[in-house]
């Protein structure tokens, strides 16, 4: 169930805690000279204050906004080049590594590329190329060629990503499981109040550093986020500067971020890669109005405004107990939010986490609730998702399961995939669930499974429209902001915020996706949240720390069109996936490769009993 974490190759690296500096910039466009002297500058400034390893931003040395590919060659050169040779020089006189953002000519192709390119005291240690392009590189640059690697130095293991590629889950895992210590994130980063959620969660999701150099200021038009920072691995805002000129300084521990991927209840640790092939996928290559329904099968369904409720509470009592809690919140959130849908925190019939020997009890007893639960699903015409512990028929497992109940019975169960460190006497599930209903097609996760990133981009690749999950986490999911200086458009907020960042917040926008997120109150950050990263005022509702339930309505429809017209359906980040460089995210399943003549036939088994599963409609 646990994954080893693949090993940098290359020579013994760096152990030891050393200063990084982030170097925040606001570069003229076209004006290259004045750009490197005012970088070369501020990059010998953080070698003279100790840092080791300093970054700049996206495009740090010409400007971003081309308007084509004419006004990009005027300003891009080789790498190794003459502005990589001055940068060059300055680390070797300071005995420093630096990362610098600008635009490549391949030498061979005369392709131009939006590139960072790391150098260390003895010169040019590797390169980076955008793989992911935001709207405006494809003017001008072709997409990145040389993956996404992590480079054994001196200091540790360094990785290189630029803007864009950080939106997508897939990169930062690849250069975690490769061991990154540092992800050093070059960006213009725009359209939000940084430090951005996204930088956060791709830190703490693979137990990485994260040092941000982004720009700041206007640029034909564009303004531009500032907020360049370094993030720990536990997502603590290290050090942070929000708008101007100026250097950003913290400590990098390396021997911190290893021991953060090695600890049992990391991201990292409890991955399940041989679960994960369908992340080399590509399903929204296509229209998905015409993908999902091909050859007349398992089509979206046709979706609805609902009304989505979670309730932020903890079961303790006995199965028989909470049944009539659980009925009882059904009826108040019925009465009050005219709820449709409402999702339970994990294991709420059957009272939360218990000892090996009283599992199989614990299940039996909760079973016997079931009925009653269905009895008011059907009375008030409402669907519940609820988790209790859960006797496998055919053998002495137990299962943490979340049921999926509607007024015409049970509709789906998942089995959680990814245990919690304390669940030894539970049985792991190894299917990712969904189901179609009246309110679109429904994902299903326990807590610990949508913590995984990959599970959400799983069910987003699937056609999901709405999330369930229910949770009983203990992480932390949220942190604040002070607010901003930056002058962002309307209505994009830049005052105080006590929940800027949000972990739950962040696995939907990135897949597109509703998510609706019921966990208990100890930690809470229960809520609705909606599939556009990019909108504001944002789509969702949080509960607080009092709140027993929250309630918002969600729209699943696809706008009625030949193509969708809405997020949730076209999934338009999903569909900019580059699953060629995923490869190293999935394993094989442990078991006896088929014979020769017998792959199609089980192939199409396999699929056959899934498509089964997911297509289940009882609405």
């Amino acid at each position: 169930m646990t994954s080893e974490l693949s090993r940098p190759k290359g020579a013994e690296v760096a152990n030891e805690a050393f200063t990084a500096a982030s170097v925040q910039f606001e570069p003229t466009l076209f004006d290259k000279d004045r750009n490197i002297s005012r970088l070369l500058d501020l990059v010998e400034q953080a070698a003279h204050a100790g840092a080791k390893l300093v970054t700049t931003p996206e495009m740090a040395t010409t400007g971003y906004c081309f308007f084509d590919e004419a006004e990009a060659e005027r300003m891009a050169e080789p790498i190794p080049g003459s502005t990589v040779d001055r940068f060059a020089a300055l680390a070797s006189a300071h005995g420093i590594h630096v990362v610098l953002g600008m635009p490549e000519r391949d030498v061979d192709s005369g392709l131009l590329y939006n590139a960072a390119v790391l150098i260390g005291p003895d010169g040019v240690i590797g390169t980076h190329r955008k793989s992911h392009s935001y709207i405006a590189e494809p003017k001008w640059a072709a997409p990145g060629n040389h993956g996404h690697q992590v480079f054994d130095t001196a200091v540790g293991r360094i990785a290189v990503l630029i803007c864009m590629d950080l939106h997508f889950i897939e990169t930062g895992r690849l250069v975690g499981l490769e061991g990154a210590d540092v992800i050093c994130h070059l960006s213009n980063w725009l359209a939000e109040r940084t430090p951005a959620p996204y930088w956060i969660s791709r830190a703490y999701e693979n137990a990485s550093y994260l040092i941000e150099s982004n720009r700041w200021g206007l640029e034909r038009g564009v303004q531009f986020s500032g907020g360049s920072c370094v993030i720990g691995p536990d997502a603590t805002i290290l050090a942070s500067r929000d708008s101007g000129d100026g250097l950003v300084f913290a400590t990098i521990d390396p021997a911190a971020a290893r021991a953060a991927k090695r600890a049992a209840d990391s991201s990292l640790s409890r991955r399940r890669p041989e679960l994960y092939r369908e992340l080399q996928k590509n399903t929204y290559l296509w229209n998905p109005l015409e993908f999902f329904p091909l050859y007349g099968r398992s089509p979206l369904p046709p979706g609805r405004e609902s009304v989505v409720t979670v309730v932020q509470e903890k079961f303790t009592a006995t199965p028989a107990h909470n049944a009539a809690k659980i009925i009882e919140y059904a009826d108040k959130v019925h009465a009050r939010d005219r709820g449709e849908l409402i999702v339970f925190p994990e294991l709420a019939l059957s009272g939360g986490a218990a000892a090996g020997g009283q599992l199989r009890s614990l299940a039996r007893e909760s079973a016997r609730q079931v009925d009653l639960l269905l009895g008011a699903c059907a009375r008030l015409g409402v669907w519940m998702l609820v988790g209790m512990y859960e006797s496998d028929e055919d053998d002495d497992r137990v299962h943490n399961t979340l049921f999926l109940l509607g007024p015409g019975g049970v509709a789906a169960r998942h089995r959680k995939v990814h245990l919690a460190e304390t669940e030894s006497a539970v049985a792991a599930g190894d299917v990712f669930t969904t189901v179609d209903t009246p309110f679109g097609r429904v994902g299903i996760a326990h807590g610990d499974d949508i913590w995984q990133p990959e599970t959400g981009r799983i069910l987003a690749l699937r056609g999901c429209d709405l999330v369930v999950a229910g949770a009983d986490l203990q992480h932390r999911m949220t942190q604040g902001h002070d607010g901003s200086t930056i002058e962002h458009g309307y209505p994009i907020p830049h005052g105080a915020d006590p929940v800027h960042w949000h972990h739950i917040r962040v696995r939907a926008g990135e897949n597109n996706v509703y998510l609706a997120f019921a966990n208990t109150p100890a930690v809470g950050a229960s809520g609705i949240f909606g599939p556009d990263t990019f909108a504001f005022p944002r789509i969702e509702r949080m509960a607080g720390r009092d709140s027993t339930w929250v309630s918002m309505v969600v729209d699943t429809r696809d706008g009625g069109g030949r193509y969708p017209a809405t997020t949730v359906r076209r999934k338009d980040l999903v569909s900019m996936r580059l699953p060629h460089h995923y490869g190293a995210l999935s394993a094989p399943t442990p078991t006896e490769a088929p014979r020769t003549g017998d792959v199609e036939e089980r192939d199409v088994a396999s699929h056959d009993s899934g498509k089964e599963r997911q297509s289940l409609d009882v609405g």
